[in-house]
């Protein structure tokens, strides 16, 4: 596979067309100010986002991504938004990705309970779906902001409903249908963690 480009050239990432394109990072239901989360959260190294654009065409594409995503070591201690609409497949790429991390057994949703655990050896893993998320006072009572200043990797469908409680994500992943049924995916680093996912991409692209 060759490697990613630069935003502003056209490259191929398995074999499909990657170029750059802005992401839609959503709005918040919440206006107030963005809570004070603890030095954990506050130490994450901000950068200058940068913007990779793919198409995939199938679910293998999907899959492919997902495993490359999943064999990057920077993937351990990250926080993955997944932006799109419904039906966009963001649980599609998460469960891939999931299952190549090494999860087993059935993968459930986390719609009505917020947030599932999973844990492989070395590597504690929650995936949350903030879809019916309300009310910010929940953040606390269920621990959430423990859970995002701990180590492991923390995944994140429909981060909008709960933006101004969340930490910046590394990698901002937003997956728009197209007519043809493919998916636009635009990845979105903006931490020097998801820098170093986009790195491991490209290296991953020319193997």
């Amino acid at each position: 596979m060759e490697t990613l480009g630069q935003p502003g050239q056209q490259t191929r990432l398995g074999g499909r067309q990657v170029h750059a394109a802005d992401a839609d990072l959503g709005e918040s239901k919440f206006t107030g100010p963005v809570p004070d989360q603890g030095n954990e959260l506050s130490a994450v190294e901000r950068h200058e986002p940068i913007v990779e654009s793919l198409l995939l065409r199938s679910e293998d594409d999907t899959q492919r991504l997902a495993t490359a995503l999943a064999a990057q070591p920077a993937l351990r201690n990250a926080f993955l938004e997944l932006q799109g609409n419904l039906g966009a497949g963001k649980t599609t790429l998460v469960r891939h990705l999931l299952r190549a991390l090494g999860v087993g057994g059935r993968i459930k949703s986390p719609t009505y309970a917020v947030v599932e655990p999973h844990e492989v050896p070395g590597l504690a893993i929650w995936h949350f779906d903030f879809y019916r998320f309300n009310d910010p006072r929940e953040w606390e009572d269920a621990g959430f902001r423990d859970i995002f200043a701990s180590p492991g990797l923390k995944l994140a469908e429909w981060p909008e409903q709960a933006a101004a409680l969340l930490p910046p994500a590394d990698l901002v992943i937003r997956l728009d249908a197209q007519a043809d049924e493919s998916r636009q995916a635009t990845l979105t680093a903006q931490t020097t963690t998801g820098v170093a996912l986009l790195h491991g991409l490209k290296k991953e692209a020319r193997a």
